[in-house]
């Protein structure tokens, strides 16, 4: 079997973000790992090694799921593939 280097990783099933592993370049195609699956995702962005990126499309208000906890709202529609930061979610954290 040949392995496959993974760029991304989902921690939880209800995830709707994972986390990228490596800088990752538009349209570039990049493997996400989700437990003992992968999923091949383009990303529309430029996405930083350590930040999240939507695993699906994320409409305007929707909660934002990172390791099976909700850390924040959509401030507007997010795209499959497109990065997910502080210019389109709200901190769901108390204060923020």
């Amino acid at each position: 079997m040949v392995s496959r280097k993974m760029d991304a990783i989902v921690v939880n099933e209800k995830d709707n973000v994972a986390v990228v592993l490596r800088n990752v370049k538009p349209c570039e195609k990049i493997v996400v790992l989700m437990g003992d699956k992968t999923l091949e995702i383009v990303a529309k962005d430029f996405v930083k090694r350590g930040h999240k990126i939507a695993l699906k499309d994320i409409r305007c208000g929707d909660s934002i799921v990172k390791y099976g906890e909700v850390i924040g709202i959509a401030t507007k529609d997010i795209k499959r593939g497109q990065h997910v930061h502080v210019h389109n979610v709200k901190s769901a954290r108390i204060g923020e």
